[in-house]
Parts: structure tokens; sequence; C-alpha cells
């Protein structure tokens, strides 16, 4: 099987997606960060020292999604017309975020809503690390993804 990031003589390369339609692309991915229940209730109190973790997170994630293409070598600039991402408690020590992406482009957007994800973890992680050094990151991956040739795929194990 042919990759697409390598051309014939196996040098890495970004895809040239000139001669592809532009479509409506949609991503979904998620995070799990698992802490100490000391750590969760110092959260939900309002208790952080650095201050309100999920909001710093939230904009962590967006500006994350944004600058993808300068993090990732062969990610292609890609107009980003939304993104959301929500941060919720799922036992008392874990956190779920999922972030949602959307554009309009010639490419998808997957890479987008991993780095969303991944770093509104590894935000949380900075605004807690003082009070908790033992939390871990992790189940990071794609949840949804929709629009161009490969169509929707669904995780079906969550």
């Amino acid at each position: 099987m042919a990759l697409s990031h390598t051309d014939k003589k196996g040098n890495v390369r970004m895809v040239d997606v000139d001669g592809k339609a532009y479509t409506e692309r949609t991503a979904s991915a998620q995070a799990v960060v698992t802490m100490q229940p000391d750590t969760m209730k110092l959260i939900a109190d309002g208790e952080m020292p650095k201050g309100d973790v999920f909001a710093c997170a939230r904009i962590a994630g967006i500006m994350a999604a944004k600058r993808t293409p300068e993090l990732i070598p062969m990610c292609h600039p890609i107009p980003i017309s939304g993104i959301k991402i929500e941060i919720k408690p799922i036992s008392e020590t874990q956190v779920r975020i999922v972030s949602v992406l959307k554009c309009t482009y010639k490419t998808g957007i997957e890479m987008e809503a991993l780095t969303a994800a991944s770093v509104a973890a590894l935000t949380i992680y900075d605004m807690c690390k003082a009070v908790d050094r033992s939390m871990e990151i992790s189940d990071v991956f794609v949840l949804h993804k929709e629009g161009g040739k490969s169509g929707t795929y669904d995780r079906s194990d969550v």
C-alpha cells in the first residue's frame, strides 16, 4: 500500500490536495486526565491556586488547534470554522475532554481535534501539577470524523 506522505523514493512530503474538492468536514477527539480525588475537589470548588482550570484548558485547546500545522510537520493550514471543547468530570478522579472541530476544506480536521484535546489535557496537568504530580493523560483518540473521500468514521468502543 502506498503511503500518501511519501513519494516514490520513500521521501517524506506534504500531500498535494490541490485537486480535491472543498467539503464540509468535522472531527471530534478526546483525552482523559486522571488525578487524585482531592485535586478534582479543588478544581470543582474553584480553589486551584492557578485559577479556573477548565476555562484555561478550553482556551489552550482552541489556541492549539489553530496552530496544529506549526506543530505537526505535514499538516495543512486549515480554515477552521468552529471549535468546541467540552471538559467534564466523569468520576471522582477523571476528567474527559472532547473537542469538536469544523471546517470546509480539501483535507480532514482530525489532527486539529486531537491537538485540541491533547493540549487541553496538558493544560489541566500544568494548572494542577503543584498539588498532584501523579496525574495521567490517557485515552487520546479520534471519536468521529465526517466529510471527504473516506466518509464517516465513528469509534464504536466508546
